[in-house]
């Protein structure tokens, strides 16, 4: 029995466990007691280290759906564009814990990120590179079908794998929104919404930016849908 606590994994950490997850380094990433400006910058970092971890697994994700669109394999891509979103919702909830520094604590930290900016983030420019290519693959898989976007909808139990591609893409798109909308609104809450970022860059554009659709086609199909329908007994569709 206590052959099996041994390690047999390479590396030189004393198990399995941390060999495996590399935890020596991985908790050797953030600044030691001594390097820090405000203790603060420890919250700071592991949010926004956590935050390229799953990034970068749900571009994975998003990636490989792309793939399986273009192979005609839907189901799997499917199970993989939720698998992505559900990263997204993580992102989401877990920035706010940057709402935990004081604006005050935060200009010590700031002093400590020399030209970084959100805009920098890997994960950041790859869900900007990512994002497009799944909606062209999408829109080629419906191309191969010989089925328009709006026959997906009208047609969604006939047509239920597109329709669903279709529905988490659009989930895909409005998290990605939601989760530029909720850093926006933390860094206001923290640095002020008229200022100057660390680039130079004011913050009202971060508000410019939240609208940004990657499938714009998915959204417009929905205001095409309801100019179609009955309009109620007021005149006006009803919501």
């Amino acid at each position: 029995m206590d052959d099996l606590k041994k390690p047999i994994l390479p590396g030189t950490a004393a198990t399995d466990y941390e060999r495996y997850l590399r935890t020596d380094e991985l908790l050797a990433l953030q600044k030691t007691p001594d390097e820090v400006v405000h203790r603060d910058e420890h919250l700071f970092q592991t949010v926004h280290q956590s935050s390229e971890l799953w990034l970068k697994l749900a571009c994975v994700e998003l990636e490989q759906a792309t793939s399986l669109m273009g192979a005609d394999a839907t189901h799997a891509a499917l199970r993989l564009l939720r698998r992505a979103t559900d990263c997204m919702e993580l992102l989401i909830a877990q920035i706010h814990m940057l709402e935990h520094m004081s604006p005050v604590d935060y200009a010590i930290v700031r002093t400590a990120l020399g030209h970084g900016a959100g805009f920098d983030s890997p994960g950041f420019k790859r869900v900007h590179r990512s994002s497009p290519l799944a909606g062209a693959a999408f829109d080629a898989l419906l191309a191969r079908r010989g089925v328009a976007l709006m026959d997906v909808y009208r047609r969604g139990y006939e047509l239920e794998d597109l329709y669903q591609l279709a529905e988490q893409l659009i989930t895909w798109d409005e998290r990605s929104m939601v989760w530029r909308f909720h850093h926006l609104k933390v860094v206001e809450r923290i640095i002020g919404g008229h200022v100057i970022g660390t680039q130079g860059t004011p913050v009202e554009v971060l508000g410019r930016r939240i609208d940004v659709k990657f499938y714009p086609e998915l959204w417009a199909v929905r205001d095409e849908m309801t100019r179609q329908s009955p309009p109620g007994a007021d005149g006006h569709g009803a919501i």
